[in-house]
């Protein structure tokens, strides 16, 4: 049951909202009402903005309600920047091949370059533990900092009590699509098989996150809207979906005025550029790794833990810290680790723990990890 634009009602609204859905059941309304997963865009906008008429159902103040509210914080620092920068190309991100993959239009340092992505790869880690506020690891400066600590344009970036009042997300139906803000951030000479290792690689920061995880229709098929900003008015021209996989929708033209004629001397060449579209096999190849990603997330409850408590004890970041290796992320999720009290809780009855190992560089890596040394792990 999803809100756009939540955070213009009430928190006291949305509890009312949760409580209704919960009193329906099977015997009497033919639906369990307790099953029912509600959520929404939590974001802090408009004349209501920091609660001007009331307390508004947004990001960090759903606290134990379970309502869950759209993760911008993975979202940002998988991409890099924002959703509204001027010139996406001169931002890239963890997903994006920023300091590994360097496309030559930021005007930072390398040295700043590489912190940020140190911290845009605090943030995913933030994001794969479920956005919680209480969570607490090494970040990339070696300081242990909880969520709530966590620096988002001024504000905390973990901000729930429970994994699923975050959604983890790297596209929506609004802005641009995955691909499409590949083709911005990455290096116009990366290969299409690249592009498509960088499309799973961002899905999989969503797909194996303790959160609930979303993606946008034909994300999966590397889906263009040929770099339409908002195509709500576009029609099916620059929004249909070829579920044939033939086509993906990249280079129809030029997206209409509306919110993309300042960046159209910026689309022209990208457009124009035959590379940047992909084959049919290339569309295939794609849709069969996300697939795999869905059988992953799917096969243990490990990636579902479902509460702050059981995230805390069983998931960790070891390569956390100043010696970590940029555009690389280990996280183990360990069925074997202690909880608070010293007990240990049994989630998935086959497997000890699953060990995931994130490469957004654009090199093959070697990763160390002595912490599980000894360990058996299958891939």
């Amino acid at each position: 049951f999803r809100f756009d634009l939540m955070g213009y009602h009430s928190v006291a609204t949305m509890k009312a909202l949760r409580a209704a859905l919960d009193s329906l059941t099977v015997s009497k309304d033919g639906v369990d009402g307790k099953a029912i997963y509600l959520y929404g865009e939590g974001w802090n906008m408009g004349e209501i903005a920091n609660n001007a008429l009331f307390t508004t159902a947004t990001q960090g103040q759903l606290d134990g309600t379970g309502i869950g509210t759209f993760n911008d914080r993975l979202r940002d620092a998988v991409h890099g920047g924002g959703p509204f920068d001027e010139d996406h190309r001169t931002y890239q991100g963890f997903g994006t091949g920023q300091y590994t993959d360097p496309n030559g239009l930021s005007d930072r340092s390398d040295a700043d370059e590489l912190a940020n992505l140190q911290h845009n790869t605090d943030l995913v880690k933030l994001g794969l533990a479920g956005n919680l506020k209480s969570y607490s690891f090494t970040q990339s400066d070696g300081t242990v900092k909880k969520g709530s600590e966590i620096d988002y344009n001024g504000a905390g970036a973990g901000y729930a009590s429970s994994p699923e009042e975050t959604i983890n997300y790297v596209d929506a139906h609004d802005n641009e699509t995955l691909y499409d803000l590949g083709i911005y951030k990455l290096p116009t000479s990366t290969s299409m098989a690249d592009r498509i290792r960088m499309n799973t690689l961002s899905l999989a920061t969503v797909a194996l996150g303790q959160s609930p995880s979303f993606w946008a229709a034909g994300t999966e098929m590397l889906r263009s809207k040929s770099l339409d900003r908002d195509s709500y008015n576009s029609g099916d021209w620059f929004n249909a979906i070829d579920w044939s996989g033939q086509t993906n929708g990249y280079a129809k033209g030029l997206p209409m005025a509306s919110a993309n004629s300042s960046k159209w001397e910026i689309m022209k060449p990208l457009l124009e550029n035959g590379a940047l579209k992909p084959a049919a096999s290339d569309i295939a190849t794609a849709d069969t790794q996300a697939e795999t990603l869905l059988r992953l997330r799917k096969s243990t409850p490990l990636f579902s833990l479902g509460t702050a408590a059981l995230i805390q004890s069983k998931v960790s970041f070891p390569d956390s810290g100043t010696n970590s290796t940029p555009g690389v992320i280990d996280m183990l999720i360990d069925d074997t680790a202690a909880n608070a009290d010293g007990s240990v809780t049994d989630v998935d009855k086959k497997l000890d723990g699953v060990l995931v190992v994130f490469n957004a560089s654009n090199k093959a890596t070697t990763q160390t990890i002595s912490s599980i040394k000894g360990r058996d792990f299958a891939l």
